[in-house]
């Protein structure tokens, strides 16, 4: 379904993404981590359009979509939310959600229609009518979820739709994310909670300082010694090891 190959984004000095290619089949659920500043949020602007690569190209279903559009990637069927959630001012949740779906219905009711059947599988159905700005953090990141979703992609990218909720809120939205994946839409995520890495993505990229370092089933990844150090740090890595054998032995 995707194909990324050899993609690299300079801005002035810096690499934020070098050489990396990625795969990733249809009906998978796939996820992308690695420490901050590694380049993941960079590498989801370039596949999904918001930067142009400085070399490399991007196939979708078999199309080349290397420099096109955000919009014309999502008529495509590639979607991506955005860590920092902005819902549209003065709108309510369905209202918010209406926007992605006049990607595929011009009229405003099959637009509402549309934003209806979304929430509720996201768990917002009760909140249609609120104002979009008074919902929680944990809430917010479902209207995230729902307005991406309201578009009918084939490929979703999440970008951290777990971050700054607490572990009981991790663990009601990740039943959600899931029920989207069996739904029979493909998942691309980037995450730091471990906890939803392990429990959903069947197979993890790991990147570092812009490069591809680590890439398997996530219980290889986190036992990868390359990424551990990328995480930790050489010698927190070496001291972790160590203490590792000598409780072994």
């Amino acid at each position: 379904m995707l194909d990324v190959r050899n993609i690299s984004k300079s801005f002035g000095g810096l690499k934020a993404v070098d050489n990396v290619s990625m795969k990733i089949e249809e009906g998978s659920l796939v996820s992308l981590i690695g420490p901050n500043g590694a380049g993941k949020t960079t590498f989801f602007a370039l596949i999904t359009g918001f930067h142009r690569p400085d070399n490399g190209t991007v196939q979708f279903c078999g199309q080349e979509i290397t420099g096109l559009k955000p919009s014309d990637i999502a008529q495509a069927g590639m979607v991506r939310t955005f860590q920092i959630v902005q819902p549209f001012a003065g709108q309510t949740v369905r209202e918010n959600i209406a926007v992605g779906a006049h990607l595929r219905h011009a009229s405003r009711r099959d637009a509402l229609d549309r934003a209806r059947e979304v929430a509720e599988k996201v768990g917002l159905g009760d909140r249609l009518d609120q104002d979009a700005a008074s919902l929680t953090v944990a809430g917010r990141k479902r209207l995230e979820v729902a307005r991406a979703l309201a578009t009918d992609p084939k490929l979703v990218l999440f970008d951290e739709v777990l971050a700054g909720i607490n572990p009981s809120e991790i663990r009601d939205v990740i039943p959600v994310i899931r029920a989207v994946r069996d739904s029979g839409v493909t998942i691309l995520l980037i995450e730091h909670v471990m906890q939803a890495v392990m429990s959903l993505s069947e197979y993890t990229f790991v990147l570092n300082q812009g490069r591809m370092i680590a890439e398997g089933v996530p219980r290889d990844v986190a036992s990868n010694q390359t990424v551990i150090e990328a995480y930790l740090g050489p010698g927190m890595a070496a001291r972790l090891k160590s203490q590792q054998t000598e409780a072994a032995s």
